[in-house]
């Protein structure tokens, strides 16, 4: 872990080769239910964490996670410094925060007792007494401290690995859920309801096949997995009664996404991108959660496959560096990203990002950026289903001949 990553973003572009090699050597498996699930605090590398690939490790258990928003003063669960890896749990909020005990409500679908982690069993029985107004629904592991890192940096977070911990996620569709919702904000009366029975679940199996795992959604039909965190993200600078997902003073729901970064549900950030995000406050303080195994753009359902999941990322901090939304990389694209209540704005915010980072970071005129953006960017809709929608303006690294 002794090798050096210097900056992408402000310092011109490059993917550096060796991280998505150290990911693939970071492949280890996760045995639901083992000692490694039950940890209770973060472990250093000097122990079980090394063997798996990163500086700490920190577990999905009740003492280190929190449930639908990202308390800006909560006590960190680590301290780390900037270069430092860490393998983190997460626990999806499927099956493990509905009301009927996660063995009971599994069942039905499948699930042997064998095959529910722990932690999922652990997390449902501290419900009571948690803080729910205003909440959304993920469960998430943090706040991470990282050491040195103050409002107005820039973190960066390498995702060098991502492994499932059981072999189901859960994928929920009801006649009037994601883009269907009355209140979305396309919705117009009259639209009707999709013949669906309200409440229903699809609980996927995954396994491997060919060499890669996939979801095996039918006997005929299988979804290359491609894992991801649906939300990552920084404390948030303030939580203003009326801001999307704030209607608890102080209290920023986990549904929306926004500066912070949080539920981007960007489904490009997998093993071997990088996620940029602002820092407002010391040491940043890092959440993650909502994990996903695989999800297409839009997650017109509202759900993903909702798979719980383990990750190794690397934490740098950008003295200086001042961004005001988040960003991303992967190793054949820059990725730039609009937010906003509505999706014609969040189309337009993400146009605006895509040409300043032209201009700042290419050297291109304001018209020869937005002509660039015309001709050569996507624009893709990563999530439209949580309030605030997402915009990602991808620029290809391949058009540039020089790096």
């Amino acid at each position: 872990m002794s090798f050096e990553m210097r900056p992408r973003f402000g310092n011109g572009p490059l993917f550096v080769v060796l991280a998505a090699l150290l990911a693939l050597s970071l492949q280890v498996g996760y045995s639901v239910g083992s000692g490694s699930a039950r940890l209770t605090a973060a472990v250093p590398s000097t122990s079980q964490a090394q063997t798996r690939g990163a500086d700490f490790s920190v577990p999905s258990r009740p003492e280190t996670v929190t449930w639908g928003s990202f308390p800006i003063d909560a006590p960190p669960i680590l301290t780390i410094r900037s270069g430092q890896t860490v393998r983190i749990d997460t626990l999806s909020h499927a099956g493990a925060t509905q009301d009927e005990h996660p063995v009971q409500f599994l069942e039905p679908y499948g699930v042997k007792r064998e095959e529910i982690l722990q932690d999922v069993l652990d997390f449902w029985a501290s419900r009571t007494g948690r803080p729910r107004e205003g909440r959304g629904g993920h469960i998430l592991t943090g706040p991470i401290y990282v050491d040195g890192a103050e409002a107005g940096d820039m973190l960066e977070v390498q995702v060098l690995d991502l492994t499932t911990r059981v072999p189901y996620g859960i994928n929920n569709t009801s006649p009037a859920s994601g883009i269907f919702e009355p209140t979305y904000p396309g919705a117009r009366p009259g639209d009707g309801a999709l013949d669906i029975t309200p409440g229903t679940r699809h609980l996927i199996r995954t396994g491997r096949i060919g060499g890669r795992e996939v979801a095996l959604f039918s006997g005929d039909i299988h979804v290359p997995l491609a894992p991801f965190m649906g939300v990552m993200a920084v404390a948030p600078r303030d939580a203003v009664v009326g801001q999307p997902g704030v209607t608890v003073a102080g209290v920023q729901s986990s549904r929306p996404p926004g500066p912070f970064g949080g539920n981007l549900d960007l489904k490009d950030l997998t093993i071997g991108s990088t996620l940029y995000l602002p820092v407002f406050h010391s040491g940043a303080r890092f959440y993650v959660g909502d994990p996903h195994s695989a999800q297409g753009d839009g997650e017109v359902s509202g759900t993903a496959i909702e798979h719980s999941l383990s990750g190794v990322f690397r934490f740098v901090v950008h003295k200086g560096k001042t961004i005001t939304v988040p960003r991303a990389e992967t190793p054949t694209h820059y990725i730039l990203m609009g937010i906003d209540l509505d999706l014609d704005r969040a189309l337009q915010k993400a146009a605006r990002e895509v040409v300043s980072f032209l201009v700042a970071e290419r050297g291109l005129s304001t018209a020869q950026a937005f002509s660039l953006a015309s001709i050569a960017v996507d624009f893709h809709i990563a999530e439209a289903v949580d309030l605030t929608q997402v915009v990602a303006g991808k620029i290809p690294k391949s058009v540039f001949l020089k790096n």
